[in-house]
This record gives C-alpha cells, structure tokens and sequence, in this order.
C-alpha cells in the first residue's frame, strides 16, 4: 500500500511531465498544500499559472475548485456568492455559497492585486484566518490553500497587505527556448487527453497529511534557523515575528514530504521563496545557498539540492542600486547592511555561467568594495 508521501508525488510526477520546466512551481504548491499556507506567482500571462492550478485541482478527489479572474469592479457576490433570495425573504442574510469561494477546497485568484475595497477585507480575512463573515453570518473555510496570480507586484500600501498573506512566492517564467519542443508535445497531449484517468489523492488523506506535518520535530535546525531570520532582517528583507513563525510550517513540510519526522539543515530551502520585491530573489537566493552548502544530505528535498542558475543582468542591477545608496552616504547601520548585500551578490555572481557576464559582474563588484574600503 502506498504512503500518502508517494501518493501525493504521483500526483506531482504528473503535473511535471504535464507542464514542463515547471517543477519548482509544482514543488512549492505541494509544500504549500500540506502547510496549509498560501502561494503566490508572479509572471505574464500565457505562463501556465492557473492551468497548473487546475490540474492540481483535479487530482484532488472529494475537493472543490474555485477560480477568478478579478477586475477593479469584482463584487463580493462574485466571489463569495450572493444573498439567498428565499432567505432574505424571511428577512435573514444568508449566503448561497454553492459553487463559490467558501465551499472550495482550492483557490485561485488571478489577478489578486485589482481586489477593490468592497473585497479586500473579507480576502485577507479569508487568507489568514480561514473564515469568511458576513454581518452575523460566520463560516469556517474548507481552503487547503490559495493561490493569488499578477503580473505586477503591488505599490498601494494597502494591497501590501494582500501579498503579506501569501508566505510564499514565485516567479512564473516562460520556458526555456531549448525545451519549446517539450513544451509544445506536452500541451498538445493534455489538449487531446479527456477521458483519460489522472493520478488523484483524496482532500481526507491531505488534510491528514497537514495534521501529521505538525509533528515534525524542528529542533535540529532551529538555532540556524534563528541565524539565518537576523541576517535576513539585517539586510533589509523583512521577516516580523508572525512570519517567522509560520516559515516554519515550510520547513516542516519539507521535511514531511521526504518521509522525515525531523526537520535537517537543507529543508531551509523554502527560504528562497519569501522576498517582498523582486530585486530581493538573487539576494535570498545567494544567502539561503550559503547555508545549504554546509550540509550535503541525500535525505534532502530535490530542490534543495538545486541551485538555480542566477540572473546576472539582475545581479549586475543590484550592484548598480547598491552603488548608488553607497553614494547617497549611508550612515554605520547601513553601510554594514549594504556590505551583507554585497557579499550575498558576489557569492551568487560565482554560479553566472557566461564568462563575460560573470568578469563584468565581478569588475562592478571589485570597484564598489575598493569605495567601501576606501570610506571606511
């Protein structure tokens, strides 16, 4: 009889060969599935988001799909469902919820940043706390997680508190060029593939799966853990304490996918995933790895045993932005945060493949810490 662990990743093993290049995706919403917390993806349109959604949702027996495209002018009604019209005549607000938002068991939210303000409330209410209200009405949320989409992050310090509730986040790429034909093979048989069957795993087994996660034993990781959060905070990637709290949940389902009743230094590779902008992803990248190359664990998740291969243009813009704070005169506290960042880029500058890419990255990194030591 199968494991639920093997069950889930037969589930995933599927989704893989269904949409190519696309593993970290897959990964990361199996992390998020059984630490019941929420994922988001940035990327254009066209780039499989929500039809890696979808799939998922399908292998999920037992469980309901809910997905929306949001507008400027999405209603509550749209989302949540509308008054019960046999309800109201009786003078009671009740809402008919079928087929909406609060009976679903997976959520997708494209476009999550054009939510107004007559939906916003309930949405970070629904995110966090797993419970939708409605004037007296109160229901708890069968959500076994959400997932919001945009191609955009947002800039309104209200919606900043929209993307608080999504712990994860990735970004969502067009494929390599070299795996197009993969690519293109792969969509054509999900085209034509109706009727045949899809491994599945029931939402029972899952929300089982949540519960034992919470078993898993942290204590073996804890003070690096501990280590990693004061560096983080030091250069300026924000981690309050509720959020490190709940980081936890990804590290212990890491470690609970893998077959482990405890947590190992590897599975802090869910850190890589909890920037706020994305001139952070190379800089948590390159911390992140540094802690992983202490410890080489074959008991270790996939993905931590990967290490992407960097954008150097985005590094090389990071050393021009580091540049100019550096310029504007930062005080003590500052200069030594820019110093961490610097040293985060240049440890990711190594993994840059492109010999000339990487020696100009190097020149631009070289000449910036000649200032530094230089003003110091």
């Amino acid at each position: 009889m199968m494991s639920k662990q093997e069950q889930l990743r037969q589930v995933l093993d599927h989704l893989k060969r269904t949409f190519i290049g696309k593993d970290e995706i897959v990964d990361l919403l199996a992390i998020c599935l059984i630490a019941r917390e929420n994922m988001f993806l940035l990327g254009p349109p066209g780039t499989a988001k929500s039809a890696i959604v979808r799939e998922f949702a399908k292998a999920i027996e037992g469980g309901k799909n809910f997905e929306y495209l949001l507008t400027r002018f999405t209603e509550p009604n749209e989302i949540f469902g509308p008054f019960d019209i046999r309800k109201l005549r009786d003078g009671e607000l009740v809402t008919n919820t079928e087929g909406m938002l609060p009976e679903a068991s997976m959520v997708f939210l494209d476009e999550i940043f054009n939510a107004n303000s007559a939906i916003l409330n309930s949405l970070l209410m629904a995110l966090n706390e797993r419970v939708f209200r409605r004037g007296r009405e109160t229901r708890k949320l069968p959500a076994l997680t959400f997932i919001g989409a945009s191609n955009v992050l947002p800039e309104e310090e209200v919606l900043q508190a929209l993307l608080d509730r999504f712990l994860v986040r990735v970004p969502c790429h067009y494929v390599d060029p070299d795996r197009l034909g993969e690519v293109l093979s792969a969509g054509w048989q999900l085209e034509q593939r109706a009727t045949t069957e899809i491994p599945s795993i029931t939402t029972a087994v899952i929300q089982h799966m949540q519960q034992e996660c919470r078993n898993v034993d942290l204590s073996a990781i804890r003070q690096p853990y501990i280590d990693l959060v004061h560096h983080l905070r030091s250069t300026g990637i924000k981690v309050s304490d509720r959020r490190a709290v709940k980081l936890q949940n990804l590290i212990a389902a890491s470690a609970y996918l893998m077959g482990r009743a405890e947590a190992i230094l590897p599975d802090l590779w869910v850190l890589k995933y909890i920037w706020d902008s994305e001139d952070q992803i190379e800089i948590l990248a390159g911390m992140v790895n540094q802690v992983l190359e202490k410890e080489d664990s074959p008991l270790a998740h996939p993905q931590a045993l990967k290490n992407h291969v960097p954008d150097a243009e985005g590094l090389l813009q990071e050393v021009k932005k580091l540049t100019n704070i550096w310029s504007g005169g930062p005080s003590l506290q500052e200069q030594n945060a820019l110093k961490d960042k610097l040293r985060y880029v240049q440890s990711r500058s190594e993994w840059v493949p492109n010999g000339e890419q990487k020696t100009d990255l190097q020149t631009e990194i070289d000449t910036l810490w000649n200032r530094m030591l230089q003003q110091t």
